[in-house]
């Protein structure tokens, strides 16, 4: 089968991707994966500036997966183009750039610092599930106005925009529309599911800043949910599905419930070779379906 798929107007050689957060800012899973190989490498997300993140301890084991408040930590867009992306040009890969804001003048500016990167860069995906300052630390996903108002203002990256979006609202079909309406060529689905962990010896949040995001296998229904649901709603915009992404039969799930691609994310904490596994074992499947590409397969489930 012809793994080919497209994410909007971008192409990709295949649908698996890295997802952001999971696997550094460069090239850190260099040694365990070929990079190149994969459809893309989705770097963690950077700010305008430099971000020093959450206290610590930042990240807590759970039954299916893991909870973290890591705090988007990071070099800056500016550091990151001169430090970290000509590293992962030259292992060939492909780079979509992950960014963020606690305001819609920080997201701006974030993504007018991406105006003249190189075009290895295919496209930028806006992080959405972020403190909205201007709003109570609200979330920018949580609001379908403010969805919108955070894309429309990061059009200076002069690139393609994926809209990352929190499955932690009532009606995620409607951020969808929202972001699609402030320019955003395709959604990713999901963001981590808000959580806490509290020890029972200490009596405190186990996490160094209180709650944090789960994500793993735990979530895998939930990200399987919201594809299927906003690929029902919305026929015509395309998604890359993230979530508890371990297999190729994971990938394979989300393909059918209407994605075009997929991001592997906290099986690389327990295995920094999961992306690439995950397209080998998703490779096998494509082998045993009928269809020539895998855009043949992609919504199966809503046949």
């Amino acid at each position: 089968m012809d793994l080919t798929t497209r994410v909007g107007s971008v192409t990709l050689a295949n649908p698996v991707m890295t997802a952001s957060g999971t696997a550094g800012h460069g090239t850190e899973l260099a040694p365990y994966v070929d990079l190149s190989a994969l459809g893309a490498v989705v770097v963690k997300s950077l700010s305008a500036g430099p971000w020093a993140g959450n206290p610590a301890p930042r990240v807590h084991e759970t039954p299916a997966g893991m909870l973290n408040s890591v705090g988007l930590q990071g070099p800056g867009v500016a550091a990151w183009l001169e430090d970290d992306l000509p590293g992962l040009l030259a292992l060939g890969a492909t780079v979509v750039v992950s960014i963020w804001g606690r305001s819609v003048q920080e997201y701006a500016a974030a993504a007018d610092l991406l105006a003249d990167a190189p075009p290895e860069v295919v496209a930028v995906e806006v992080n959405l599930s972020c403190p909205n300052v201007e709003s109570r630390d609200s979330m920018f996903a949580h609001s379908a106005a403010a969805t919108t108002e955070a894309m429309a203002a990061t059009a200076g990256c002069r690139r393609p925009r994926w809209a990352k979006l929190s499955p932690n609202v009532t009606d995620l079909a409607s951020i969808a529309a929202a972001a699609r309406d402030g320019g955003a060529e395709a959604v990713t689905l999901i963001n981590t599911v808000m959580g806490l962990l509290i020890d029972p010896d200490t009596r405190r949040a186990r996490l160094g800043n209180g709650g944090g995001g789960l994500s793993g296998p735990a979530i895998h229904p939930v990200a399987v949910r919201a594809v299927h649901e906003c690929h029902a709603a919305l026929p015509d915009l395309p998604i890359v599905g993230v979530g508890g992404v371990a297999r190729g039969a994971d990938a394979a799930e989300l393909l059918l419930a209407g994605a075009s691609a997929v991001q592997v994310g906290t099986a690389t904490f327990a295995d920094p070779r999961a992306p690439a596994q995950v397209l080998e074992e998703l490779t096998r499947w494509a082998g045993r379906q009928a269809e020539p590409t895998i855009t043949d397969v992609l919504g199966g489930a809503h046949d």
